[in-house]
């Protein structure tokens, strides 16, 4: 599968929209995707950094000369050039590389542009947004943030039917954060932590450090910035000024830094995430208004503290959490329940969906079979809801592997497994399924792929016959979606 990546930095966007990004485009290769990037030049370069992670990069030429702002797209001036020039300079770009999905991360850019490179590409369109402030025309929109209604805003601007994928479980990381372990707590912070984004546009680092000091802190503090910063000078002056604090420059990613620290102080962008994953507790700065939206609510739900960009308000947030080690600790524990650090890799599976297989089972796969088998959610949409211990699964499994009447799949996306289907020979001509999903992936769209592939393998002329228990209306969701018929017992299809 071909996936293209269209996404920008600069002074004004940030380095956030790339960096989640990349971490999308590691996941995608993860299941064996090609990815390409699109990229303008405005005056942040990323492809250097994109080439560094092992993928192949475009870059558009900076504009010469000044583009009128769309009134109708909040951001639009920060593309810098007009929809229909970049859709024709992206399409160019990749004029000799079919793509299957094209995935664009820019508040510049509305359904115009959606509808305008899907038509040149005959590709399906993925918006990675959580604004829905301006017209999508997408097929799937992903919106990591958390709160409440995530998916209903996008109900006013969505202009076709797309699948959502929302809230933290989809927080786009790198693959440092896939495997992270919990942090070590200590009573006693010894050190503190500060970064507030590739772009500290307001200045607040300075501040920060200022802050933590009014706070009554007199440990060590690093300071984290971009030498691309235009306020580096103002950040490197303020470290110098106190002896004990260093300031460190392109960290090539920032999890020894999170971890390092007991305390940290930092901006509400895409950052947020990669704290919660490692669980560290954290004071969040609202430096921009589409952080209002998230901050809050997570400060409510006991996962960070929250504040305005101010000294005293950060010094007030930092004094408080410095005396409450209990605070700190279940701040942790909160943050790390919210973000598991697989929100690239359950994107890139749901963009990839299409190209599920399955594969017949065998006794390798007893093991996660019996685990997804006895989860919970899994067990409460079964005929049998009670937990099977291991040794009566395995022996069932290999009763079942030498049934000629029963044939076990296991769907496949790449080298990640996925689900199993099971299909039981009932007379000549039927049969009855039963499907389930690792339950770390429910709400991806994969269970309709899984079945329609498990029915390409069964064979034609079949009839397939599902039971569905009647508090699961998923299932029956599911069999709906698939041209399957209800029936008293259930559903039924005769395979064509």
């Amino acid at each position: 599968m071909k996936v293209a990546i269209r996404v920008d930095a600069s002074p004004v966007i940030g380095i956030g929209h790339a960096r989640r990004c990349l971490a999308l485009a590691a996941g995608l290769r993860e299941i064996g995707a090609e990815v390409r990037f699109v990229t303008r030049n405005l005056g942040l370069p990323i492809e250097d950094e994109v080439r560094a992670a092992g993928f192949a990069a475009t870059v558009l030429p900076r504009p010469t000369t000044p583009n009128s702002p769309d009134p109708i797209i909040a951001h639009s001036a920060w593309a810098e050039v007009s929809t229909e020039r970049d859709i024709a300079e992206t399409a160019a770009a990749l004029a000799d590389w079919p793509v299957e999905w094209m995935v664009v991360d820019s508040y510049a850019f509305d359904a115009t542009w959606h509808r305008g490179i899907r038509a040149v590409l005959k590709s399906r369109v993925a918006v990675v947004d959580d604004l829905a402030d301006r017209a999508l025309d997408a097929e799937m929109v992903i919106d990591p943030n958390f709160g409440a209604g995530q998916t209903g805003k996008y109900g006013a601007v969505l202009q076709r039917k797309a699948r959502i994928l929302a809230g933290s479980r989809f927080a786009l990381l790198g693959p440092v954060y896939t495997a992270a372990k919990p942090l070590d707590r200590v009573a006693e912070v010894t050190s503190i932590g500060v970064f507030m984004g590739g772009f500290d546009q307001l200045g607040i680092s300075a501040v920060a450090l200022s802050a933590v000091r009014d706070a009554g802190f007199e440990g060590a503090v690093e300071v984290v910035a971009s030498t691309n910063d235009p306020r580096l000078a103002e950040i490197q002056a303020a470290v110098t000024a106190d002896p004990n604090a260093m300031l460190s420059c392109d960290l090539p990613d920032l999890a020894g830094f999170f971890a390092r620290h007991g305390l940290q102080v930092g901006a509400g962008g895409g950052a947020t995430w990669e704290r919660c994953c490692l669980g560290a507790p954290s004071v969040l700065v609202m430096t921009a208004e589409n952080q209002r939206a998230v901050i809050p609510a997570l400060a409510a739900a006991g996962i960070v503290a929250a504040c305005e960009p101010s000294r005293a308000a950060i010094a007030v947030e930092v004094r408080a959490l410095l005396a409450d080690p209990a605070r700190r600790q279940s701040m942790a524990d909160n943050a790390r329940r919210l973000v598991d650090g697989q929100g690239a890799r359950r994107t890139a599976l749901a963009l990839a969906a299409s190209t599920l297989s399955v594969r017949p089972a065998s006794m390798a796969d007893a093991a996660i079979m019996h685990r997804w088998r006895n989860d919970p959610v899994t067990r409460a949409v079964s005929r049998q809801g009670e937990p099977i211990e291991l040794a009566a699964h395995m022996e069932w499994l290999d009763r079942a592997l030498g049934d000629p009447d029963r044939q076990v799949f296991v769907g496949m996306i790449g080298p990640v497994t996925i689900g199993v289907i099971r299909f039981d020979r009932a007379d000549e001509s039927s049969c009855e399924v039963s499907l389930y999903l690792d339950p770390d992936l429910h709400g991806l769209g994969l269970g309709e792929y899984l079945l329609a592939a498990g029915e390409r393998t069964v064979g034609r002329g079949l009839c397939i016959v599902a039971e569905v228990l009647e508090d699961n209306p998923g299932s029956a969701r599911l069999f709906e979606k698939s041209g399957y018929q209800r029936v008293a017992s259930g559903f039924f299809r005769k395979l064509r």
